[in-house]
């Protein structure tokens, strides 16, 4: 079935009422119906100088001439029946507003080209033969006083047929043609809200895991501000007890360590803890409260790097850091070393710069494996390795197993350190192994690429 612009434009007319059989509107339905019904009268009409010409009954020929008309009505169905049945009426001089209308639909329809050409040129052609002929017979010397040019029948016919033919195919491959275009911008409008929907929803899911990312990145820095501060406290808190009575100075030492610790670890949290608050107390409109956690993220970096520091300043590095680097391992040893614990720290090739992010990694990578061995394996001989190499950072921190009959520091472990190492090195395309060692202990190493 072919349709006209009419009909294909009333397609997207969803509230208007649907139409009987294939029309899409009733408005439709009663526009062609009052189409046919005057094409019929006219052809009933034109029926009866053809019967008194052809010799024909009146009522026969008026009956064939009102049921040719009344084809008009499957315009929008058969636009080629329509035409064609215009064409066989085109003898009679009758038909001229089912030609009309015929054409138009037909070169409006999705009909290809050459079949409205090919009938089109059928349909002019009659019409240069029928004029000629009438032209031809009605024009005499009786008529007028004088015998018209040769050229005068010809040219009027060609133009009468043209007058017929040619206005209803241009007007309806224009408006086939302006229906097509408004369809393809149409289509095109309809990708490009499907195109801008799918595109929302992938930066809706690209913000989630952004905030994902942010969350597990403030999980991560709050982790490493507390877990090592907090389990050297249980540890020199363990050794208070032990030594109270026997060494009462060295009890005062690590009652004066556990008090600097918790300080600076109430300092850390409630940093935090602030910006948290400032941020919900932000206007909605500030483009600093639309991403809250990132700078949260950011300033626990920040009161991260304090875990190495004493109150006398930063042990070993430097302010304009941003965090801690890899000459405060020292330091970070040393802390572990007041606690008790044996151990070693080696550092083998030159000494080189390499990115902020790559000496923190490392860094917090020595520093969780240590808080691990302060959990798991208390007082075990550790040995920490520290290898400087082009282009790349390892490092390497390996426990002996614990003494028998000595317990651990009692303290709980969530599960976090290990995936939150390996996090860490993964973001920088880096290795990390992790497990027990054949003699009862406990390996951690990671290879970090230094790409600055």
């Amino acid at each position: 079935m072919t349709e006209t612009g009419e009909s294909v434009g009333a397609r997207d007319q969803g509230d208007a009422p649907r139409g009987p059989l294939w029309w899409t509107r009733r408005r439709s339905a009663v526009l062609d119906v009052g189409l046919a019904l005057a094409s019929g009268a006219e052809c009933a009409a034109q029926g009866v100088p053809f019967a008194r010409d052809a010799g024909v009954p009146v009522g026969l020929s008026v009956a064939l001439g009102a049921l040719a008309g009344l084809a008009l009505v499957l315009r929008r169905r058969w636009p080629i029946a329509v035409v064609l049945v215009a064409i066989a009426v085109t003898p009679a001089q009758m038909g001229f507003l089912l030609g009309t209308v015929g054409l138009y639909t037909l070169a409006a329809s999705e009909v290809p080209r050459r079949i409205i050409g090919l009938l089109a040129g059928m349909q002019g052609l009659g019409t240069l033969v029928v004029s000629a002929m009438e032209l031809q017979r009605n024009v005499g010397r009786d008529d007028y006083g004088y015998d018209p040019p040769a050229w005068f029948v010809p040219l009027v016919s060609v133009l009468m047929s043209l007058g017929v033919t040619a206005p209803p195919v241009l007007l309806g491959l224009y408006a086939g043609a302006r229906r097509r275009l408004v369809e393809s911008l149409r289509e095109r409008a309809d990708g490009l809200e499907r195109e801008l929907s799918l595109l929302a929803d992938r930066a809706e899911e690209r913000a989630e895991w952004a905030r994902n990312e942010e969350r597990t990145r403030i999980a991560r820095e709050m982790h490493d501000v507390v877990a090592h501060r907090v389990s050297l406290m249980v540890v020199h808190a363990a050794a208070l007890q032990a030594v109270a009575r026997k060494d009462p100075e060295k009890a005062s030492r690590n009652a004066a360590l556990i008090g600097d610790m918790g300080r600076q670890a109430l300092t850390e949290l409630r940093t935090m803890l602030g910006v948290l608050r400032a941020h919900e107390g932000k206007s909605a409109g500030s483009a600093e409260s639309e991403r809250p956690l990132a700078r949260v993220a950011e300033v626990a970096e920040v009161a991260a790097a304090a875990v190495v520091r004493g109150p006398a300043g930063p042990a070993g590095g430097s302010e304009e850091s941003g965090g801690p680097c890899l000459r405060e391992l020292d330091a970070l040893v040393g802390q572990s070393r007041a606690a008790g614990m044996p151990v070693e720290l080696s550092v083998e090739g030159e000494v080189r710069s390499y990115a902020r992010r790559v000496e923190q990694t490392a860094y917090r990578v020595v520093q969780e494996a240590l808080t691990n061995v302060h959990k798991h394996a208390a007082g075990a001989r550790t040995r920490v390795r520290l290898a400087r190499r082009a282009g790349e950072v390892a490092v390497l921190v390996e426990n002996e197993a614990p003494a028998e009959g000595v317990r651990g520091a009692g303290l709980p472990s969530g599960g976090n350190g290990l995936v939150g190492m390996r996090e860490r090195v993964a973001a920088l395309g880096g290795g990390f192994v992790s497990g027990p060692t054949e003699a009862g202990g406990f390996r951690v190493s990671a290879v970090i690429p230094d790409h600055g």
